[in-house]
């Protein structure tokens, strides 16, 4: 392979840190053109972008103050790592991540949280990199417009599920497909009853067992939100119907996913529970890199478990397939009242069972309205529509929640 240009939106996030082990431990295959991120770290950006010497660093914030600091910051980390005559392009504002992906490199990692990735990954289609792509939320909320925008090949999944997924099918013929399951890991409060989780704290909901993730994301396991948005992700990638996809509670995360063949066989991807495989494979496909993770032990004794979904205890996968199956912007709505509820949630504002009562009855909701602008396919849904259900959501989320009015705006950050 080739060295690939790399351009990391969400640098300083949990799947960009990763990314760049990838990178560091494979300087002959990737070139870091740009780095993005929120804002929130500037020093590690800095760092990041110092190591990496790209040529551009883009922060969502903007202002001649956040310049100042950043460029500061850059100034700080050169002089630490002897590069003093280190000066990249700093770009700035909220189209700045869109800004970079648009720039024409080999592969963009949208490693974004939340639907703010939309833009992004339609500005790395249509500058034609390949989009190795963790921002499930753009796809899900986006769906038949990202689809229309994307190329043959041109979308390479990294969650481990749908990177797994993606493995299996090398098995064997699409027309030979019977399902794709998905495994779940059950999240830190599997086996509880609904009555159980009424009083579990921000802190439980972190803790998670198998997988180290951000706030959001992490959070999402723990609702099961996660695995809700990873089967409308799973059915837009794969052109599977909802008929034909299932989940099932994996505690242990070593197999990934599963790809369910009509002659009963079942081809699964396995390996220790690490986003460094399917980051690594986002960014090579469809080749693979060397010693990327250890395999897993064949010499150690080992029990895999697989259980059926509580969806009572856990109603945000059934959620999920109905909006999924539903389309046009009710992926949106359900999304964006998401991130409204789980960061009310970590505010102590609301109990941990009211984030998907919550999202629930937003949905329900906007299947009341009129003019909402649901739509099948790409001609009759387009990108100022599922942002304004975006918005709608929110501020409907934190209606229902008697939150304060700027609640919903600072979560679309």
């Amino acid at each position: 392979m080739s060295t690939r240009t790399v351009t990391l939106l969400g640098s300083t996030g949990s799947i960009g840190a990763q990314a760049i082990d990838v990178i560091r431990d494979n300087p002959d295959r990737f070139r870091v053109l740009a780095l993005s991120a929120g804002g929130a770290d500037l020093r590690l950006l800095a760092q990041q972008a110092v190591e990496l010497q790209v040529e551009q660093v883009a922060v969502a914030r903007d202002g001649e103050s956040v310049r100042a600091d950043l460029a500061e910051a850059l100034a700080e980390a050169a002089r630490e790592a002897g590069h003093t005559a280190y000066g990249p392009e700093i770009v700035l504002g909220q189209e700045a991540s869109t800004q970079v992906a648009g720039s024409g490199a080999d592969v963009v990692l949208n490693g974004i949280t939340g639907s703010i990735g939309l833009r992004p990954t339609l500005a790395a289609l249509a500058a034609g990199s390949t989009l190795a792509l963790a921002n499930k939320e753009s796809l899900i909320v986006g769906g038949p417009i990202v689809k229309a925008a994307a190329g043959p090949d041109q979308i390479v999944p990294v969650d481990s599920e749908h990177s797994a997924i993606a493995q299996s099918l090398r098995g064997g013929r699409r027309e030979e497909v019977r399902r794709l399951v998905l495994t779940a890991s059950g999240g830190p409060f599997r086996g509880r009853t609904r009555e159980e989780l009424a009083d579990v704290t921000p802190a439980d909901a972190l803790a998670h067992p198998t997988w180290d993730m951000g706030l959001v994301v992490t959070t999402n396991s723990a609702t099961l939100v996660n695995k809700g948005l990873e089967l409308i992700e799973a059915h837009l990638l794969f052109d599977v119907p909802f008929d034909d996809l299932a989940v099932v509670v994996h505690p242990q995360s070593v197999v990934h996913s599963m790809v369910e063949f009509h002659d009963g066989s079942t081809i699964l991807q396995a390996s220790p529970p690490t986003m460094h495989i399917p980051i690594a494979l986002g960014m090579s496909w469809p080749e693979r890199l060397v010693d990327v993770a250890a395999p897993c032990d064949w010499s150690q004794a080992a029990t895999w478990e697989f259980y059926p979904l509580d969806d009572e205890a856990f109603p945000a996968v059934r959620l999920a397939e109905q909006v999924g199956r539903e389309g046009g912007t009710y992926p949106a709505v359900y999304n964006a009242a998401n991130e409204v509820c789980v960061a009310a949630f970590h505010a102590g504002r609301i109990p941990f069972t009211a984030i998907v009562d919550t999202v629930a009855a937003v949905v329900e909701e906007h299947a009341g309205r009129t003019g909402n602008g649901i739509g099948g396919s790409a001609v009759d849904l387009d990108v100022d529509q599922v942002l304004a259900a975006d918005a709608w959501a929110r501020t409907t989320a934190a209606r229902v929640l008697e939150l304060p009015t700027d609640t919903a705006e600072e979560t679309a950050r």
